[in-house]
């Protein structure tokens, strides 16, 4: 028997309803399991236009409204309005037309997360161009081949280090007409020679647009095989942001009077980043940008905007949490920052059973235990990030059940999600006041999730790309031609249509004896010791499951000198009997969550941390398995020697 999935058409009863809507996902079931849901669209799609319509449908509708704040060289934020916003973009439109630039020329930025990035992305949209971003962390190798497999005729550097660093390479790239940097002022130089282009020259060409317009190319990660150029249309953001602002209620649309505001700090280079920046220009919710992850760097520009939400990944959120233990534990509180842990997380477990029917909620005594450890604990957290804290967006890898409940107990709901470069970002996101702790929520509205046998997440919906680059092919290949995208993750759907992602499907370890086993909770799980940054977990056809680990400094620091010990640096621990006693407790944990033949059995540290700048991480904080089994070798090749 199956449940017959709703039309599009299903959202119409409910699309013009005052306030929050959520609407529970239709499932379909095969062979006793859920096999599908489906959430019907919250907005309807949208049929002309593109994205380089909203700074100016923002002007015509409130000029004076602030959308977003930019950080001077001096640390001090100026807000800018919905007028001054389209002013400058129309500007730099203007000049790019001016130095030659025509529809569909591909203009590549390399940048930090900075108000420019935004900008730049705007004005290209308003010329008619196809941005394609390139982390500026790529290698001189890396960049080549994204501007070399784009086309692109413009590159738009940040620094001149940057702009000199690709010199060498020049002549192996010719499309490449100009070269500007941001920190040569060239940006305001656009503008001023756009002054002789008439503003109807850019009407023009933002008439030429519509929803499927390519609005974008960015490319994988490449950890699973060479680099791929998403094709993301105009119409792919609409149909991602639109349905997110309409079901993320809290984060876009506060009822409570108070401003809503984002700081985004994650790269504008991924996905993840440029969503949620178009989707706050679309929402006119205050955006600020910060340059650098670096605490010594990031919190002063925290403290400073005071944002509502942050746009996060589960690696800082653990840090985060470290953090505030250690100072807790240096500062002799370590008994009531635990004790505070363990109210935050019932008290969020119980807002969730509360939330869905299974439960009372928080009661008496929890509350009253909650509101204690308020001002020690909870609240201390939430003014390292800003103060004014209330909902993060979190996505990249599963956070996990335990931090989920606490964070929520700790005042700060966090809308997990899941999605890929390919899906615009978010294909299933937590729902407003239904969270299932664990889990990385419900499907988008407007998108629908099936398991395929193998136990494969395949999606469909309006923000899958449009296919994937292929200058050979004379443009764009398709990347569904049945409607389906297989991800190459796999997970589970539960009854009520909540996704668990359990693994990636090409990372799946198949043991000598046959056992499959997924290392992605494992090494979540871990990863978020204080004494651990990295975890990789291999086995793949061999007798049993081993780790590789590196160690973080802060972690291992704080905890030898609450040993009495003085710090040392983490390649001198290798061998340290200690260390190893502490992995060694953690992994017999972690083994509890999975059967024997899944369990690790042995281990190594790392002299070394995973870093991007050495090909171990991708940008986004992914591990590149096959790089780091080629540079640990010896590590690996270890832990399998019978004689050890």
């Amino acid at each position: 028997m199956s449940t017959p999935l709703p039309s599009h058409a299903a959202s119409a009863a409910y699309a013009d309803a005052p306030g929050p809507v959520l609407v529970p996902p239709e499932t379909r079931r095969l062979d006793g399991a859920v096999r599908e849901a489906y959430v019907p669209p919250l907005a309807p799609p949208v049929h002309h236009g593109s994205l380089a319509d909203l700074p100016f449908e923002n002007a015509a509708a409130a000029p004076g409204q602030v959308v977003l704040s930019r950080r001077s060289a001096d640390g001090e934020w100026s807000d800018v309005t919905a007028a001054e916003f389209a002013a400058q973009v129309l500007a730099v439109a203007k000049g790019m037309i001016a130095e030659g630039l025509v529809p569909g020329d591909r203009v590549a930025i390399m940048a930090r997360t900075t108000y420019e990035w935004t900008l730049l992305d705007f004005a290209a949209w308003a010329a008619g161009l196809v941005t394609v971003p390139v982390y500026p962390t790529s290698s001189l190798f890396q960049t080549r081949f994204i501007l070399q497999d784009s086309g692109a005729v413009t590159l738009i550097t940040e620094t001149a280090a940057q702009a000199a660093a690709l010199g060498p390479e020049l002549d192996r790239l010719p499309d490449l007409r100009h070269l500007w940097i941001l920190e040569k002022g060239h940006v305001e130089r656009l503008a001023e020679l756009g002054a002789r282009v008439p503003d109807a020259e850019v009407d023009v060409r933002r008439g030429m647009l519509g929803p499927t317009t390519l609005a974008t190319l960015i490319h994988t990660s490449g950890t699973t095989g060479r680099p791929k150029g998403c094709a993301l249309t105009h119409g792919n953001f609409f149909a991602e942001v639109d349905n997110a602002i309409e079901l993320l209620y809290p984060v876009f649309k506060d009822k409570s009077g108070d401003d809503t505001s984002v700081l985004l700090f994650l790269p504008m280079s991924h996905v993840f980043g440029r969503m949620v920046a178009v989707a706050c220009v679309r929402a006119r919710v205050r955006l600020g940008h910060a340059p650098s992850l670096a605490p010594a760097e990031l919190l002063p520009d925290l403290a400073a905007f005071r944002p509502t939400c942050l746009l996060t990944i589960p690696y800082m959120l653990e840090k985060v949490f470290n953090a505030a233990r250690a100072k807790a534990e240096a500062g002799g509180r370590a008994g009531i920052f635990d004790r505070a842990v363990s109210v935050a997380e019932r008290y969020g477990e119980a807002l969730e059973a509360g939330q869905h029917g299974t439960g009372g909620g928080p009661g008496r005594a929890l509350r009253t235990a909650r509101a204690c450890y308020d001002p020690l604990v909870y609240r201390k957290i939430r003014s390292a990030m800003g103060g004014r804290v209330r909902h993060a967006i979190c996505g990249g890898s599963p956070l996990g059940r335990r931090l989920a409940a606490f964070y929520a107990g700790a005042g700060i709901e966090i809308y997990e999600g899941y999605g890929l470069t390919e899906t615009t970002a978010a294909a299933t996101v937590t729902p407003p006041l239904k969270p299932r702790l664990g889990t990385v929520g419900w499907p988008l509205p407007g998108t629908r999730v099936r398991i395929a046998a193998d136990g494969e997440i395949l999606l469909a919906g309006g923000q899958i790309l449009h296919g994937y680059w292929d200058p050979g092919a004379g443009g764009v290949t398709p990347a569904a031609p049945d409607g389906w995208f297989p991800t190459g993750d796999l997970g589970s759907l539960d009854d009520e249509g909540y996704l668990t992602i359990t693994g990636r499907k090409k990372e799946l370890l198949i043991t000598a004896g046959g056992k499959s086993v997924a290392p992605a909770p494992l090494e979540n799980w871990l990863r978020s010791h204080p004494l651990v940054s990295q975890c990789l977990i291999l086995g793949d056809r061999r007798p049993y499951v081993s780790a590789l680990f590196t160690l973080d400094p802060d972690g291992v620091g704080h905890w030898r000198r609450m040993q009495g010990k003085h710090p040392v640096p983490p390649e001198l621990l290798v061998d340290d009997e200690e260390v190893r006693a502490v992995l060694q407790r953690a992994v017999d944990e972690a083994n509890k969550l999975v059967s024997r033949p899944e369990s690790i059995r042995r281990f190594a540290v790392l002299p070394r941390d995973f870093t991007e700048e050495d090909g171990h991480l991708t940008p986004s904080m992914k591990l590149r398995r096959e790089a780091i089994m080629r540079d640990f070798a010896g590590a690996v090749a270890g832990l399998y020697d019978v004689r050890g």
